[in-house]
C-alpha cells in the first residue's frame, strides 16, 4: 500500500503543479489558488510515502521531514483558504485587503513564502533518506537535497522587502519564479512516481 499510495501521490502533486503553472500563465487565480491546495495534500501524502520507506540512520530526517510538510500544508491551505472565500466573496476594507490579499504582498503573501520555506526544509530531509540505487533515483535525491535552498530565499526575500505593495513590475517577476519553480519541481514528481513505481 505504501507504494501505491506514494505513486497516487506522485500524481496528485504533478497535477497540482502542472495546474498551477497553466493557472499563472492564463492569470487565472482561482485556479492558481486552487491548485496551490492541491499541490499541499498531494505533497504531504507524498513526503509521508517516502518516510514510509526510512531505513535505519534515516529515522530522523524523514520524521523532521514529514513535520516541516505538514507546517507547511497548514500555512498554505490557511493563506489559499483565505483567499478563496474571504478575499473574493467580502467587501474588505483598504486595511484588512492589505493584511489579506494575496495580491498586495501584504501578511498572507509573506506567510506563503514562510510557508514555502517549510516544504524546502522538508525535500531537503526527505531527500536525505533516499536511497540513490540508480540513476534517476540520484537525480531525485539531488532535486531534492538543493530545493532546499528554497527556504533561505522564501524566507530573506519578506524580510529584506523583496516583495511590495510598490515593487516595480512585481506580479510579473513573481509570475517568472513561480513558472521556474513550477519548472524544477516536476520532474520531483515524474521521478518520485518512478521511484515509488519500482519500490518491491
Amino acid at each position: 500500500m505504501n507504494k501505491n499510495i506514494g505513486m497516487i501521490a506522485s500524481i496528485v502533486t504533478f497535477a497540482g503543479v502542472a495546474g498551477f503553472a497553466v493557472s499563472m500563465l492564463t492569470g487565472n487565480l482561482f485556479g492558481s489558488y486552487l491548485t496551490s491546495m492541491l499541490i499541499a495534500w498531494g505533497f504531504v501524502t507524498l513526503i509521508c510515502s517516502f518516510a514510509a520507506f526510512n531505513a535505519g540512520e534515516t529515522h530522523a530526517a524523514g520524521y523532521t521531514a514529514v513535520a516541516f510538510a505538514a507546517v507547511y500544508a497548514a500555512i498554505i491551505v490557511l493563506v489559499y483558504f483565505a483567499q478563496l472565500t474571504t478575499v473574493r466573496q467580502a467587501a474588505l476594507s483598504e486595511e484588512a485587503a492589505q493584511l489579506l490579499d494575496y495580491q498586495k504582498f501584504g501578511l498572507f503573501f509573506n506567510y506563503d513564502l514562510l510557508g514555502y520555506s517549510f516544504m524546502a526544509l522538508s525535500t531537503f530531509f526527505i531527500g536525505l533518506t533516499v536511497r540513490a540505487e540508480n540513476k534517476a533515483d540520484r537525480w531525485l535525491k539531488a532535486l531534492l537535497l538543493v530545493h532546499g535552498i528554497f527556504a533561505v530565499t522564501c524566507v530573506a526575500m519578506p524580510i529584506i522587502g523583496v516583495f511590495g505593495a510598490n515593487t516595480p513590475d512585481g506580479d510579473k517577476t513573481g509570475t517568472w519564479v513561480l513558472l521556474f519553480w513550477c519548472a524544477y519541481f516536476i520532474p520531483i514528481c515524474i521521478l518520485s512516481w518512478r521511484h515509488f513505481k519500482l519500490k518491491a
